[in-house]
C-alpha cells in the first residue's frame, strides 16, 4: 500500500510538485522543500516530476520497513550499506510500482533513483544544518572531459554498492520502418513530427518547443533549438542551450505544406506543432500527444517507435555517413562524448569488415613475412 503520493498544483502556468501523506493528505515538508529547491534551480518540470516520483518510492520503502530518514542517519555503516543495497534490490524487483505489468527497471535506472535519494539526504543535511552525514558516502574525485575536450575535476560523494551497469544501448530504428510509419500517418502533422525527429536528432522537448515564427530559417531550411522556461506545453530544451540543424529539401516541402494545410489553427498561436483535431485543436502539442500518436502507429503497423529511437537513428545514420564523433555529439547536444558513444550501435560485422579493410592495406605491419 502506498503511504506517500505525488501531488501537483498549477499556478500562473507553473507546476509545483509536492509529496503528500495519502491518508491525512498532509504535505510532507522536507521532500516538498527539496522539490521546490529543484524548481528554483531551474530544473525542468519533467525532471522535477521524475524526482518527486523517486522520492515517493523511497518514502514508501521506508514506511514498509517502519523507518524514517532520521533512523537511517543514525544507523551504523554496515546497516546503512545494507539499507540502501536492499532498496536497490527492491527497485530492481519492481516493488515500487503498483502495476504488475510494468517492465522492471534497468540497473542504470535503479542506480539513478538511488542517486536522487542521496541528493535528498544531502539537501536535508544542508537545510537542517546536520552535523552528521550518511556514512556510506565517501568523497571521490572524477576527471571528465566535455565534447570539445576541456578537462574538469568533479568532487562527488560516492556509494560503493550500486548495481552493476550493463552498458545498455538504447534501441534504434531502421530507415525502411520509418518509411512504413510515414505512410501510416493520418495527417501531414504526424509526418512532419517524425521527419523532424529523424533529421535533426533533437529531443522531443526541443521539437515541441519550436516556434514557427522565430525558430525556423525558411530560406536555409534550418530548425533552431531555443531554451525557454515559459512554453505553454512544458516543452524544454535539456541543457539550456542553443542549437540548429539542417533538414532535407523534401522534408522542408512537407513542413511548408503542413503550415498551409493547418494555417487557421497554427497562426492563432506560436508553436509549430499543434493538435489538429478534437477538443484541443489549435493548442500546442504535448509530450502525451506524441506518446499517443506513436502508440496508434504501433497498432497500425506493428512497428514500435519512440522519439528517442529516432534520435538514435539520427546518430547511427550520421556515423555510417562518415561524420566524426565530435560532430554527432554536438548535433545531439551531448555534454560528454561518452554519452554519444552509447547511441552508436556498432555491430560485430562492422568491426570485422573494418578489420578486413585495414589488413588489406597493411598486410606486413611488422615484417612478419620475413620471419617465415
Amino acid at each position: 500500500m502506498e503511504h506517500f503520493i505525488v501531488d501537483m498544483q498549477t499556478e500562473k502556468s507553473k507546476k509545483y510538485y509536492f509529496i503528500r501523506e495519502e491518508v491525512s493528505q498532509e504535505i510532507v515538508l522536507l521532500p516538498s522543500q527539496y522539490l521546490m529547491h529543484k524548481m528554483r534551480a531551474k530544473g525542468s518540470p519533467n525532471t522535477i516530476k521524475r524526482s518527486a516520483l523517486v522520492i515517493s518510492y523511497y518514502l514508501n520503502y521506508l514506511s514498509e520497513n517502519q523507518l524514517t530518514m532520521e533512523d537511517v542517519w543514525n544507523m551504523k555503516y554496515e546497516k546503512q550499506q545494507e539499507h540502501f543495497t536492499d532498496f536497490l534490490i527492491w527497485l530492481k524487483a519492481g516493488m515500487h510500482s503498483k502495476d504488475e505489468y510494468t517492465k522492471k527497471p534497468y540497473n542504470e535506472t535503479c542506480n539513478a533513483y538511488l542517486k536522487e535519494v542521496f541528493r535528498l539526504y544531502n539537501f536535508a543535511e544542508q537545510q537542517e544544518g546536520c552535523e552528521q552525514s550518511l556514512k556510506v558516502l565517501s568523497d571521490a574525485q572524477y576527471i571528465v572531459r566535455n565534447s570539445v575536450g576541456i578537462r574538469k575535476i568533479l568532487n562527488r560523494r560516492s556509494f560503493h554498492g550500486y548495481l552493476k551497469e550493463t552498458g545498455h544501448i538504447g534501441r534504434t530504428i531502421e530507415q525502411d520502418k520509418i518509411v512504413i510509419l510515414l505512410k501510416a500517418c493520418a495527417n501531414c502533422r504526424d509526418q512532419v513530427l517524425l521527419l523532424l525527429l529523424a533529421e535533426t536528432g533533437f529531443r522531443i522537448g526541443e521539437i515541441l518547443g519550436n516556434r514557427y515564427a522565430t525558430d525556423i530559417d525558411y530560406e536555409n531550411h534550418l530548425i533552431y533549438v531555443n531554451f525557454r522556461e515559459d512554453n505553454e506545453n512544458d516543452a524544454r530544451a535539456k541543457n539550456a542551450e542553443f542549437r540548429k540543424a539542417k533538414v532535407s529539401d523534401a522534408t522542408f516541402e512537407i513542413l511548408k505544406f503542413y503550415l498551409e494545410e493547418y494555417k487557421d489553427l497554427i497562426f492563432q498561436q506560436e508553436y509549430l506543432l499543434v493538435n489538429v483535431s478534437g477538443k484541443y485543436a489549435g493548442k500546442p502539442m504535448q509530450d502525451s500527444g506524441v506518446r499517443s500518436l506513436m502508440e496508434r502507429l504501433e497498432k497500425k503497423t506493428g512497428i514500435k517507435v519512440t522519439p528517442h529511437m529516432l534520435r538514435h537513428y539520427f546518430a547511427n545514420t550520421r556515423r555510417k555517413a562518415g561524420w566524426k564523433l565530435e560532430l554527432i555529439s554536438q548535433a545531439l547536444g551531448h555534454r560528454h562524448i561518452e554519452t554519444t558513444m552509447k547511441y552508436l550501435n556498432i555491430t560485430e560485422e562492422e568491426l570485422m569488415e573494418a578489420s578486413d579493410a585495414f589488413y588489406s592495406q597493411h598486410q606486413s605491419l611488422y615484417g612478419v613475412d620475413h620471419l617465415l
